[in-house]
């Protein structure tokens, strides 16, 4: 099951030239970036973990995709994906939102059906994923990442 979340996710995975040029435009309009990752890609699992810190002083489209390739490096089965902030109305936004990267294999979610009183059907989705413990998901991953992200800062 392909996951669908975010911008482009019905098209085919990009490639770097294309990563490159949605960061491009993404800092074209003052957006700066941010490079997350997870192995729970459950709908209401807003709060990825974070690649380094966001990437504000960054301008230059080569520096983010470099982040992208370091945490696809770090993490190769896990979900990767880039997001840019928009700060213009006051508050900070995320103005686009896209995967840069997703496991070899995507297992997918389940809809379960609850029925209670007077008719009442409640639904929730579980992810075949977490039937897996945190951090074998997707097949081997590496302990905790000592990465920076180019500004001198480890992930935290």
């Amino acid at each position: 099951m392909r996951i669908t979340q975010g911008t482009f996710s019905f098209l085919p995975d990009l490639t770097d030239d294309e990563i490159t040029a949605q960061i491009a435009y993404a800092l074209e309009h003052g957006w700066p970036c941010s490079v997350e990752f997870t192995d729970d890609p459950h709908p209401r699992n807003t709060y990825w973990e974070m690649w380094g810190l966001p990437l504000f002083d960054l301008a230059d489209p080569a520096a983010v995709l470099d982040e992208v390739r370091a945490c696809r490096e770090e993490h190769p089965e896990h979900y990767v994906r880039v997001n840019a902030y928009d700060a213009s109305l006051g508050r900070q936004t995320v103005a686009l939102s896209f995967l840069v990267q997703r496991p070899s294999e995507e297992p997918g979610f389940r809809l379960d059906r609850q029925e209670g009183v007077d008719r009442r059907i409640n639904y929730s989705i579980h992810s075949y994923a977490t039937e897996r413990p945190a951090g074998s998901r997707y097949g081997a991953s590496a302990g905790p990442s000592t990465r920076g992200n180019g500004n001198g800062n480890g992930r935290h």
